[in-house]
């Protein structure tokens, strides 16, 4: 073994942050993910605490609005995104996309000028748009620049910087949101990660086309279809796509309520939205991290079953205890409590380590998922395969925003809510358990090795 490999080895998946051919790439989709979420949730906080003086909807209507508006492109712009990933150079793609966002921000810039809400979603569409065009280059090309031991590892780093990216864009963004006299900061602000994000994307290797003659079809229905078709002829593969859009559904719909459930069923204010985000990070943080250690460095399918498990049982204990605290909450009819006040009460340390513990399973779930899928996916049709994982996760996460909006607007709890998420959590991990069993076996194989 070389010393390289030697330092390697002791370092694990920190290694990689000191490499080139990760640590820019890694900048420049945490910056993407940093201003996406900066301006969404911005604007989400925003309209949920002034609502009156954009909109007549609901805030909670409001929010579920701008989760599926953000993701509507994913579903209409993948199949073209996988094609041009599958064609070009991922590197000149990626400086390619940094300049678009730049451009985005301006759009922003001129919602917030005019006080125009149609003209702020249309650009949060543009955001998605985006994210959409940099999402297959985003996965394929880990493969290209990593080694097999080592894509846990990255899609561990991956994932959790993230939701690392979502709390800090969060975090960020209310601040910017509290400055109600000037929210054109909020573009500003955007402009500047922007560029930042351009000039790391300079600094990614080159990443060579796959398939340079692929000649791009612009149908958008029919290349749809046909990315589908592609990911359905392995059995393994589409499977995994399923799971993995499930848990996109699943994640965003209890990230889209944190503003609601903020106001509503903790009777707190901006801060208290920004710590239950950084509690549901903290633990995908973690959860993603561990990955490599429990794996072993290797793809660990018996890790999904687990994750799983976790994200039911935690998921129905968080919907108990929503429904103590808003019992709490109708009763003392506090309004905008401090965090300290907040903190107080045993029933709230309760839901955040549920939602911790949701994080954590979360990354258990997610992570050999990916792996799974850049593994198991032909060379020469990874990006198109990562783009009808992007389709299938944009028709999720949006049948989810709209059955989210829907269901609340008719009278649901918080509560309600995330208890049939839970219960079709287990029916959907009963289902996959079905389907491929290999899962299930892999689990016990695991816990036998580790209680051995």
């Amino acid at each position: 073994m070389t010393q390289s490999a030697q330092q390697e080895e002791v370092g694990g998946q920190f290694h990689l942050l000191g490499t080139r051919r990760f640590a820019p790439f890694f900048v420049t989709q945490f910056l993407g993910a940093f201003n996406d979420n900066l301006f969404k949730n911005a604007l989400v906080v925003l309209l949920t605490f002034h609502a009156t003086g954009w909109s007549t909807l609901s805030p909670g209507l409001l929010a579920n609005l701008a989760a599926g508006i953000f993701m509507l492109p994913f579903f209409l712009f993948s199949a073209t995104a996988g094609q041009l990933a599958d064609k070009y150079d991922k590197a000149l793609l990626a400086r390619a996309v940094k300049l678009l966002e730049m451009l985005i921000m301006l759009v922003a810039a001129l919602g917030f000028w005019l006080h125009s809400l149609v003209v702020l979603m249309g650009a949060l569409f543009l955001l998605g748009m985006h994210s959409t065009l940099f999402g297959p280059v985003k996965y394929a090309i880990l493969p290209q620049h990593l080694r097999e031991d080592e894509l846990i590892g990255g899609n561990a780093w991956i994932e959790a910087g993230t939701f690392v990216a979502i709390l800090a864009g969060t975090l960020i963004g209310a601040l910017l949101a509290g400055a109600v006299d000037a929210p054109a900061w909020i573009a500003v602000g955007g402009l500047l990660v922007a560029g930042a994000g351009y000039l790391a994307s300079r600094q990614i290797p080159a990443a060579p086309a796959p398939v340079p003659n692929l000649a791009v079809n612009l149908n958008p229905l029919s290349e749809t279809v046909r990315n589908l078709r592609l990911a359905r002829n392995d059995r393994v593969i589409f499977i995994a796509l399923i799971a993995i859009s499930w848990f996109w559904l699943y994640g965003a719909l209890f990230l889209a309520q944190f503003p609601a459930y903020a106001r509503s069923v903790l009777s707190g204010s901006e801060s208290t939205v920004t710590l239950l985000l950084a509690t549901f990070t903290i633990g995908i943080g973690v959860g993603s991290m561990l990955c490599e250690r429990l794996s072993g460095r290797h793809l660990e399918p018996g890790l999904v079953p687990l994750g799983a498990i976790g994200l039911t049982v935690f998921g129905l204990d968080f919907a108990w205890v929503t429904h103590e605290l808003a019992e709490i909450s109708a009763s003392t009819a506090a309004t905008g409590q401090a965090l300290v006040q907040l903190l107080q009460t045993p029933a709230v340390w309760r839901a955040l380590f549920d939602l911790l513990m949701l994080g954590g399973f979360g990354g258990l779930f997610i992570v050999p998922l990916y792996a799974l899928m850049q593994l198991r996916s032909p060379v020469e049709q990874r990006a198109r395969i990562v783009a009808a994982n992007n389709i299938l996760n944009a028709a999720f996460m949006v049948f989810g925003a709209l059955s989210a909006a829907a269901a609340l607007s008719a009278g649901l709890s918080l509560a309600g809510l995330f208890a049939i998420a839970a219960l079709a959590n287990a029916l959907l991990a009963g289902v996959i358990h079905r389907l491929q069993p290999e899962y299930g076996a892999a689990m016990v194989r695991w816990l036998r090795r580790r209680a051995g």
